[in-house]
């Protein structure tokens, strides 16, 4: 099990953190950076559901709240050291990087809830 919640957190938590950062250099290029976090957000939270729903084997609620609490982590670090440091994006955090962090947080809960009423 704990291969599996490695991938789980780490592997799957990097990979949707990736995805979210190469769409935001995508746009960045196409869009006002100002609507770049809300353009990428329906599309993390669908991949993320998927993610949590076909992908993730967590057997209870606490697995699920492991995996929130290292996917908020990772998110956090990441775009700080990628973001903040390396882009040097100034005013980066704005309410849709909150949003993000709450997200990214409350998904693998929901899907936790809704697992183990299955």
């Amino acid at each position: 099990m704990q291969k599996q919640f490695l991938k789980d957190s780490l592997g799957w938590g990097f990979l949707l953190w990736l995805i979210g950062w190469i769409l935001g250099i995508i746009l960045f290029k196409m869009v006002s950076p100002s609507l770049i976090g809300w353009i990428i957000m329906p599309i993390g939270i669908i991949i993320a559901l998927l993610v949590l729903f076909k992908k993730v084997k967590g057997d209870s609620f606490q697995y699920y709240l492991k995996i929130a609490v290292i996917w908020t982590l990772l998110a956090v670090v990441l775009d700080y050291i990628f973001n903040v440091q390396l882009f040097q994006i100034v005013g980066y955090y704005k309410f849709d990087i909150y949003l993000y962090y709450a997200l990214t947080f409350i998904l693998p809960l929901v899907a936790g809830v809704i697992r183990k009423k299955k």
